[in-house]
């Protein structure tokens, strides 16, 4: 079974109201400011839900779909899509995703091939060619690793989307309720504004575990005492604490405070994995399997698992084939505590016609071939503002 045809989709499309954040003059982010950075973090959001689907078809008509993870510029790996990886596609086994996989990395290998936008658009590829061989096999991509250790996998929430403590510590309160176990806290607004939080939201729900996401926000001395802290509050973990390219100042902070300190979502290779790994910088891995794919994705847990080093996926924006594809992974991996559950991710994703069995404690594997994932095409190409196709 060949594959005849790769079609690339940027959308863009709004999110619930929850997710819009607030810029340095307090105002809303919004659709007519283009991307703008909301304080107090440094990267550039968008006020819409923007994402690359992938959809490779094989001769017989069978499809499989994919994306990357691309909050801002989706077009930029698309067109690394269309004229790079696609035209190597056509005619190539559509039941082999990692000989696929192997040979279009090398196509740039000189150039980034294995990080940036490169590395974005090959991570769409590969998910919609582990989706196709499942389809085509009747099996489903956790199935294809090897096998799942869980069909249900556990998560936390991310975020609980007020401005102020006491909004916070009420969602909180309304998670609890939903069954929510565990609550992370986009945070970084200095270091006694997020103890306050972190007390504030404890208070209100006792016995729902916390962790904090520092958004790099921190100087080493300043994530030392952060973390401290944390620890004596009994956090789960600390993510993002330092300069995301400060391998060594994680290494000290991790050896400085008695809780793991979480990194992933900037990595995309096992390699750069492997150097964090071997320097002892993090305690807990969160690749972002719509920023590594899942040939490599599942490569590194098998490097972080010859460390002892538990994998929790990152999650964010990445709508329907990102977040199947990251629970097929988390679900084939041995030790993974937890997953990203992203309330506005699901919602957004239900809008497009991905539905998944998600709930603030878990979601469920589901029983589908591939990524599980029933795509309505229809509802795709008219969200589509860009289309491409190698026909």
């Amino acid at each position: 079974m060949r594959i005849r045809n790769v079609e690339t989709f940027v959308v863009k499309v709004r999110g619930p109201a929850a997710y819009l954040g607030s810029l340095a003059d307090g105002s809303a982010l919004t659709e007519e400011q283009g991307y703008r950075v909301r304080e107090p973090w440094l990267s550039l959001y968008s006020a819409l839900f923007e994402t690359l689907l992938v959809r490779v078809e094989a001769e017989d008509g069978t499809a499989g779909w994919g994306e990357a993870l691309a909050p801002v510029g989706p077009e930029i790996p698309a067109q690394v899509v269309d004229g790079l990886l696609a035209p190597q596609l056509i005619g190539a086994d559509a039941t082999a995703p990692r000989p696929a996989w192997a040979r279009l990395r090398s196509l740039m290998r000189e150039r980034g091939h294995l990080v940036g936008h490169q590395a974005d658009a090959l991570a769409a590829v590969d998910i919609a060619l582990w989706d196709l061989a499942g389809r085509i096999s009747g099996l489903g991509v956790a199935a294809l690793l090897g096998g799942a250790h869980r069909t249900r996998v556990p998560t936390y929430v991310s975020g609980l989307p007020s401005p102020d403590d006491a909004g916070r510590a009420d969602l909180a309160r309304r998670w609890q309720e939903r069954g929510a176990r565990t609550v992370k806290l986009h945070l970084g607004n200095g270091v006694e504004a997020d103890l306050a939080t972190v007390d504030a939201v404890s208070a209100a729900a006792p016995g729902l575990a916390l962790a904090v996401d520092a958004h790099w926000r921190y100087t080493p001395s300043q994530a030392a005492r952060l973390g401290r802290e944390l620890a004596d509050r009994g956090a789960v973990f600390l993510e993002a604490p330092l300069a995301p390219e400060d391998v060594e100042g994680h290494r000290r902070l991790a050896d400085r405070i008695e809780l793991p300190v979480a990194v992933g979502e900037t990595l995309r290779n096992r390699y750069e994995f492997a150097q964090w790994l071997a320097a002892g910088a993090l305690g807990l891995a969160q690749p972002d399997v719509g920023r590594t794919g899942v040939t490599e994705a599942a490569s590194i847990a098998e490097v972080c698992s010859a460390h002892h080093v538990p994998v929790a996926p990152h999650h964010s924006v990445g709508l329907g084939p990102a977040l199947a594809a990251g629970v097929h992974v988390s679900a084939a991996t041995e030790d993974s505590p937890f997953f990203e559950y992203q309330p506005t991710t699901v919602e957004t994703a239900a809008e497009l016609g991905f539905h998944f069995d998600a709930h603030p404690d878990g979601i469920g594997l589901g029983s589908g071939p591939g990524l599980g994932l029933e795509v309505d095409e229809e509802r795709v190409r008219s969200a589509a503002v860009r289309h491409r196709s190698t026909r």
